[in-house]
């Protein structure tokens, strides 16, 4: 994820000070990294420098002087740019659940259990994010975000049963090799 394009995208509502985007940020985005303060000044200097972004005054407002950032003409045509770019689907896709069932596999260990725990681990993840997006008063942003994680967790539960389903003749490979 572009942080850079993402404060941009922020900064498209409105005048904002660092504080403020970061704050959104992490509301907008619940299921990613929040943010350090340091990324999002770090960044915004970075958008100002570039001509994406300009300063659009100071104020106090009882405390601190707090700088307010606007997007520019330019962080505007770049961020429909960016937006409208289509993301190239991964061509190879490995993560930590296949590692693991691999290993597994290669070293003479259970992966039918490990599968099992998985399985019952992302189950239980799925029922939280089930509980987030029907809260009473989730907004836009949160369900969106849930549905997302929920089909991601969906598509790792489908190839956990078709790889325990195929447990018996990869362990057979693995033992001829």
């Amino acid at each position: 994820m572009s942080t850079r394009h993402i404060l941009l995208g922020l900064l498209a509502a409105g005048p904002s000070h660092g504080y403020d985007l970061k704050r959104r940020h992490d509301a907008r985005f619940p299921q990613a990294r929040p943010l350090a303060y340091g990324q999002v000044y770090t960044t915004l200097q970075r958008l100002v420098r570039d001509g994406l972004a300009e300063v659009d005054g100071t104020d106090a407002d009882g405390g601190p002087e707090r700088t307010l950032y606007r997007t520019t003409a330019a962080g505007s045509g770049e961020l429909a740019q960016w937006a409208a770019q289509i993301a190239p689907p991964a061509p190879f896709v490995a993560n930590e659940i296949f590692a693991k069932v691999v290993v597994s596999l290669l070293s003479g260990g259970d992966p039918e259990a490990y599968l099992r725990a998985q399985r019952a681990a992302h189950m239980n993840r799925m029922r939280e994010l089930t509980a987030v997006k029907t809260a009473p008063g989730a907004d836009l942003t949160t369900v969106l975000s849930a549905d997302y994680a929920l089909d991601h967790l969906d598509a790792d539960l489908r190839w956990m049963n078709t790889t325990a389903a195929r447990l018996t003749t990869l362990t057979a490979e693995v033992d001829t090799a």
